[in-house]
């Protein structure tokens, strides 16, 4: 059983929540809500999902705005990857290096490598590309 878009079903989601460009936190706090709850909803409709894309599109832009996140740098995301996983950097050694070398990537007086990126991936279970 294929299910069909319902324009009219659909026009009546639109008209019931009014989705529109969000200006307020208030108004990101309302379509969050209504986002949250098509998330854990079971069987969404084709009309359901294509409300929930067009809310979560509309909660991205309104906190990319408002909340911009700093980029990291690899040594950062390295050093939160390893406080969270609880590994010390005794644990590094051989794999990316000597002792020294690892002290020197972990707090940032040496640039990670490509070699090195792809083993801390590997150890990690993470993509190499967040160490570059």
């Amino acid at each position: 059983m294929t299910l069909t878009f319902d324009r009219a079903n659909y026009s009546n989601l639109l008209a019931e929540v009014a989705p529109r460009a969000i200006e307020t936190e208030e108004e990101c706090d309302r379509l969050l809500a209504v986002a949250e709850r098509l998330t854990f909803a079971k069987n969404r409709t084709p009309e359901e999902k294509a409300l929930y894309k067009l809310l979560v599109t509309l909660i991205e832009v309104y906190e990319t705005q408002n909340y911009p996140i700093d980029k990291s740098e690899p040594h950062e995301i390295l050093q939160h990857i390893m406080e969270a996983s609880g590994t010390r950097q005794a644990d590094l050694v051989g794999i990316i290096g000597s002792s020294g070398v690892v002290s020197e990537v972990v707090n940032g007086k040496r640039a990670i490598s490509k070699a090195q990126a792809k083993a801390l991936g590997n150890y990690f279970k993470v993509s190499p590309s967040l160490f570059i």
